[in-house]
């Protein structure tokens, strides 16, 4: 008979993922390391991970016979998707501009119809906008990325391009955080374009010296990013408002290299930036540069394909680098996509990502992009922000194009998507 002593005190828990064809853990040290386990079981306490091993180890350490229990069994369990690139709230759309395009329309015979097209006609329709139905919007184009696996998102700002109308999309962004089970990171963005109504150089001025500061004081940001190419913001003027902004507490990210190449990436490198976004005409010298950094490149494969990007970016030199990457959906008006998933299928057979990398970079990678981590891996002690697909292998999320595999998302340890 063993003495009361001796017996091992399990661990009470709250929720067990039993069975599960596959846990892709996602923890290893190089992108293409997904750490596969097979029969996995994951114990959940108290909104983190407790365990993941097999059914006998967490058998062994756990009590789970008030838990609540999900057979997992010829499925697959994955971290969330951490999307690190959006401008989630904005109001309408510019369908009739998409329509035009991929049917090869001068989107100049839309505009002698009276139909405003480009950013402006986002900025125009945005500003107007009550709150109240800017935020019903977002929250409908939120819900469907959770539904998609998607358990922590980025905001920009942007379409705003007044102070007023800045902090308005930020305080909405925040209120989503609240509002839905979601995580919310917002980013200023301020610096997305120019206002018809100021000269470059007024704007400049108006960013940094009222749209930062009163940004900050709200608390409304933990980023600070611009949009440096021909045409939108030079090198040096990104640095200016970007070191303003970390002045005031908010980490430094840039739109850089979208479509020309300016210096934007190599300010990256050389600031140290949370991340570098978008890289199409990346040089190979800056590649390298940046694979020696911590930053993260943000690659959103379905903006190229919804805009016919001329120069699509050369992901493959850029993971054989070493340079650190994520994946990212890059929702708005120009790229109308809710599906991390659908990313991946692109990632996959247009951009060379192998599975892992693809699955990595939407998880993980996103979390490094946002300077999480908390989440992004099945880990004891991270966050149980969790998905199951009912599919038997994980290669099945590239294969399966344009469908959700998605049965259960867990936020926080709860079910908040139960199919």
């Amino acid at each position: 008979m063993i003495a009361l002593s001796e017996t091992k005190v399990k661990t009470k828990v709250d929720l067990i993922i039993a069975n599960a064809a596959e846990a892709l853990t996602c923890s290893g040290k190089e992108l293409s390391e997904i750490g596969v386990i097979n029969n996995a079981w994951i114990a959940v306490k108290d909104g983190k991970i407790a365990g993941i091993g097999s059914e006998s180890e967490v058998k062994d350490t756990f009590d789970f016979s008030k838990a609540k229990t999900i057979n997992a069994s010829g499925k697959v369990v994955a971290p969330g998707f951490v999307d690190s690139h959006t401008h989630l709230v904005f109001y309408g759309s510019r369908v009739e501009e998409y329509a035009a395009k991929v049917a090869g329309i001068d989107p100049k015979k839309l505009e002698e119809q009276g139909i405003i097209t480009g950013p402006n006609r986002t900025v125009e329709l945005t500003r107007e906008s009550p709150d109240e139905e800017l935020l019903e919007q977002a929250k409908k184009r939120m819900l469907t990325m959770l539904e998609h696996g998607i358990t922590t998102v980025e905001s920009k700002s942007g379409y705003g391009l007044t102070t007023e109308s800045e902090i308005k999309i930020l305080e909405i962004s925040r209120r989503l955080g609240e509002e839905t089970p979601l995580d919310v990171f917002n980013t200023f963005l301020g610096a997305h374009g120019f206002p018809e109504e100021l000269s470059k150089e007024e704007y400049i001025e108006e960013i940094i010296n009222d749209m930062i500061p009163k940004v900050a004081n709200r608390g409304l940001a933990e980023f600070c990013d611009v949009w440096c190419d021909d045409g939108y913001f030079t090198a040096e003027e990104s640095r200016r408002i970007l070191e303003a902004g970390l002045k005031h507490g908010m980490k430094p990210k840039i739109h850089a290299d979208a479509y020309s190449y300016i210096g934007g990436s190599d300010l990256a490198a050389e600031m140290n930036m949370v991340s570098v976004d978008h890289m199409n005409y990346t040089p190979e010298d800056v590649m390298d540069r940046l694979a020696k950094t911590d930053v993260v490149a943000v690659l959103m494969p379905a903006l190229d394909f919804a805009v016919g990007h001329q120069r699509p970016f050369e992901a493959r030199k850029m993971l054989d680098k070493g340079v650190k990457i994520a994946l990212a959906t890059d929702l708005c008006p120009a790229c109308y996509t809710e599906s991390m998933q659908f990313v991946i299928n692109l990632a996959c057979r247009l951009y060379q990502f192998s599975v892992e990398e693809a699955i990595k970079a939407a998880t993980y990678g996103g979390a490094q992009a946002l300077d999480l981590d908390d989440r992004g891996i099945l880990e004891e002690g991270k966050i149980a922000d969790i998905q199951i697909w009912d599919v038997p292998s994980y290669k099945h999320i590239a294969y399966h194009l344009g469908t959700n595999v998605v049965e259960t998302v867990i936020k926080d340890g709860e079910i908040v998507v139960n199919k």
